[in-house]
C-alpha cells in the first residue's frame, strides 16, 4: 500500500476533494477558483514531488477565504491520513528558496504539534484574486490539520508573487526532506516517546 490518502470535506461555504499521493512524481490536477491559489499549489506538488489531486467549489460571490482555508484543511488532514503513525520517516525538514529579489526560509516537524509561526510582510492587499493575507492563513490551516509545526519566513522581497512563491517552493522542497523514509530508522517512529500522535 502507498501513502495515498483521499479527503473529502464538505460544509455549507466549500466541498473539497483531495487525493495527495506522498510517493508521486510531481502531478498536480488542481481546480479551486481562485487561480493565484491553484498557481501555490502546483508549485507545492511540483517540488515536493507528490501527486496531487484537488478539485474545490466555494462561495467565491462572498469571497475567497472559505476556499482558501478549507483547501488548507483538506489538503492538511489528507497528509496526516497519507503518513499514518509516521514510522520511518526523516520527520523533520527544512529549506531556504530565493526567487530573484524573495528569499524564504520553512522548516517543519511532522511530529504530531500541530503549529505555525509565520514571518513574512506583503505589499499589496492581493495577488490575482487571493487576498495575500491569506497565505499565512492557508499555512495555519495545513500546519493544525496535519499536526504539524511549521516555521515560514519571508526574509526578502518586494514583488508578492515572487515572495509567496518562494515560500511554497521552500514548504514544499521541507516537506519532500521531512516525508521520506529514513533507512537509518528501520521503520521505527522518529521520537524518543516511541509514539507520534496523530
Amino acid at each position: 500500500m502507498g501513502r495515498i490518502a483521499k479527503v473529502c470535506r464538505e460544509t455549507a461555504e466549500t466541498r473539497v476533494e483531495v487525493q495527495l499521493n506522498l510517493d508521486g512524481r510531481g502531478y498536480a490536477d488542481i481546480h479551486t477558483g481562485v487561480g493565484f491559489l491553484d498557481h501555490m499549489l502546483n508549485t507545492l506538488a511540483r517540488h515536493a514531488r507528490f501527486d496531487l489531486e484537488l478539485q474545490a467549489t466555494g462561495d467565491l460571490a462572498v469571497d475567497e477565504h472559505h476556499t482558501v482555508e478549507d483547501v488548507g484543511i483538506a489538503l492538511g488532514r489528507a497528509l496526516g491520513n497519507a503518513l499514518g503513525d509516521r514510522s520511518g520517516i526523516t520527520r523533520m525538514g527544512h529549506a531556504i528558496v530565493p526567487m530573484d529579489e524573495a528569499l524564504a526560509l520553512v522548516a517543519v516537524d511532522i511530529g504530531g504539534r500541530g503549529y505555525c509561526v509565520f514571518a513574512g510582510e506583503f505589499h499589496t492587499a492581493r495577488v490575482g484574486t487571493m487576498a495575500t493575507s491569506l497565505i499565512s492563513h492557508f499555512f495555519h490551516s495545513l500546519a493544525a490539520e496535519s499536526r504539524m509545526n511549521v516555521h515560514a519566513h519571508l526574509l526578502a522581497g518586494t514583488d508578492d508573487h515572487h515572495g509567496a512563491e518562494a515560500l511554497f517552493k521552500a514548504l514544499a522542497r521541507a516537506l519532500h526532506q521531512a516525508t521520506r523514509p529514513d533507512s537509518s530508522l528501520a521503520g521505527e517512529i522518529p521520537s524518543t516517546k516511541r509514539v507520534i500522535e496523530t
